[in-house]
C-alpha cells in the first residue's frame, strides 16, 4: 500500500502527526496511543493493518 493513503486514512480516523523522525514518523491516536510509521513509500499490508490495530481505528480498506 502506498504510505500517502495509510497517512490519509489515519488522518480521517482521527490520528494526528506528533513528531517526525530520522526513519518514521510519529503518529497519535484520539485513546492517546503512539506508533510509529516507516517513511518507506510503500508499506507492507500487514504493515499497515497492524499499524491500525495498535491505534485502535478500523482496517485500511474496511469502509
Amino acid at each position: 500500500m502506498k504510505r500517502n493513503l495509510l497517512i490519509k486514512h489515519l488522518q480521517q480516523n482521527g490520528c494526528v502527526l506528533r513528531r517526525e523522525g530520522s526513519n518514521h514518523s510519529l503518529y497519535e491516536s484520539p485513546k492517546g496511543i503512539i506508533v510509529a510509521v516507516p517513511r518507506h513509500p510503500n508499506i507492507v499490508d500487514y504493515t499497515a493493518k497492524t499499524i491500525c490495530k495498535q491505534l485502535g481505528i478500523p482496517m485500511v480498506g474496511s469502509n
